[in-house]
């Protein structure tokens, strides 16, 4: 049994998520990309974490393509990784703002990791 069926054997709920849903994240999530939304300390002492201008549900969506991937049996391995690769990427990209924006954009950081998107989606 072909483990990745050839394209158009129907994708069904995950296939409705990866066509509908995913789409519209990766576009809000690039759009919210913020270096002013990084780790911070309060006035009152507290630690935030700073999430890089993805919110919860953005962040969670991203995390869950690996898994839905699998699911999505019509794509080949080759469409499913970079699938994968995306979603990797926009996340990371918002780690890093969240993390030292200043080194991710001075360094050339950020824009390697846009090379690497542009590459995946090609």
């Amino acid at each position: 049994m072909d483990p990745f069926p050839a394209p158009g054997a129907g994708p069904g709920p995950v296939g409705t998520w990866l066509l509908r849903d995913l789409p519209e994240t990766i576009e809000t999530a690039t759009a919210s990309l913020d270096p002013q939304d990084c780790d911070r300390m309060e006035p009152d002492a507290v630690m935030v974490d700073g999430t890089g201008g993805l919110d919860e549900e953005t962040r969670s969506t991203l995390a869950a393509v690996p898994c839905a991937v699998q699911d999505a049996r019509w794509l080949t391995p080759d469409q499913q990784i970079r699938l994968v690769a995306v979603a990797s990427l926009i996340t990371a990209a918002a780690r890093l703002l969240a993390e030292d924006p200043g080194t991710a954009i001075t360094t050339g950081e950020l824009s390697r990791m846009w090379a690497l998107l542009n590459h995946a989606i090609a």
